[in-house]
């Protein structure tokens, strides 16, 4: 099994403690501009967030000295659960985010190669609820804790905001953490798997396929409860028609979740560009002023 996972790119190594001198505050300036101090600002690879049956899950994280709890991203990759890696097109550059005032942290997740679904799923789970267990010492504002993914990682974090555990089992640690966060930014995503030719490819092992999809679409589990979405895509998105987000965004709207859509031309089955991030900075910003004593 260790094998297996290692195959897929999840390495054993030791995650070493996080600094715990004092940290020097980050200015809204600071965060906006995105110029932090590059020589204020840590960097750590591969740092273990859960294990599975003895293996490391593993994040890049990077964040600036800051005196007071910063406001944290996760960022989540795409490749149809099946391919992509944490600093791929796909994810953020968490230095960069660190430089606009937040703990960064991109995770590489089982893929379904290695592991069938809803295991990818179960480890973006599981990062969350590291983040929530060990958001003193990470010096993060548990109440400011944000979620980004693109295409297959743009449908995790969504079914993060609408279904949250749902009936699978927590995985890899933290298990009695919470999972809650602020907002999610889905870019490029499905949010509906049976209207999808790699749908199909969310398939776990044993039951029906069908039904395994349907409860893994977040278009089917949105309600009073669901976080504030993001949701960007394009009209010429091959890989995600257009029609797919469509559909979200109508389920949004009956159900009267705060959420905002924005849709372009031709933008393909856009990365993490300098549109997306300036797009979630700005509702960033915006759902960081509704954080006012709650979550």
């Amino acid at each position: 099994m260790k094998t297996l996972l290692a195959s897929c790119g999840l390495l054993l190594v030791v995650c070493s403690a996080l600094p715990a001198e004092p940290l020097r505050r980050v200015g809204e300036a600071d965060q906006e501009a995105g110029t932090f101090d590059p020589a204020k600002i840590v960097y750590r690879e591969d740092v273990v967030y859960g294990r599975v049956h003895g293996a490391g899950l593993l994040a890049d994280v990077a964040y600036p000295e800051s005196k007071t709890p910063l406001p944290a991203i996760l960022s989540v990759h795409g490749g149809r659960w099946v391919g992509g890696h944490k600093r791929d097109g796909s994810t953020i550059k968490v230095k960069q985010w660190a430089g606009f005032g937040f703990y960064a942290m991109s995770i590489d997740y089982r893929l379904v190669g290695c592991s069938p679904a809803p295991a990818c799923y179960q480890d973006v789970q599981c990062a969350i609820r590291y983040v929530n267990a060990n958001a003193k010492s990470l010096n993060v504002d548990p109440r400011r804790i944000f979620l980004i993914g693109q295409s297959a990682g743009g449908h995790m974090v969504s079914l993060a905001a609408t279904l949250g555990d749902g009936p699978f089992p927590r995985t890899g640690g933290w298990e009695k953490a919470g999972n809650n966060f602020k907002a999610a930014i889905s870019v490029a995503a499905n949010y509906e798997l049976t209207t999808l030719s790699w749908g199909r490819i969310w398939t776990p092992r044993g039951g029906d396929p069908v039904k395994a999809r349907k409860l893994a679409s977040p278009v089917n589990h949105v309600g009073k409860t669901t976080k504030p979405l993001l949701v960007l895509h394009s009209d010429n998105d091959r890989s995600a028609p257009i029609a797919n987000a469509l559909l979200m965004v109508d389920a949004l709207k009956k159900a009267g979740v705060r959420h905002t859509f924005h849709r372009y031309p031709k933008m393909g089955h856009m990365g993490i560009n300098a549109e997306v991030i300036k797009r979630s900075l700005e509702f960033i910003k915006q759902q960081s002023a509704n954080t006012a004593g709650k979550q």
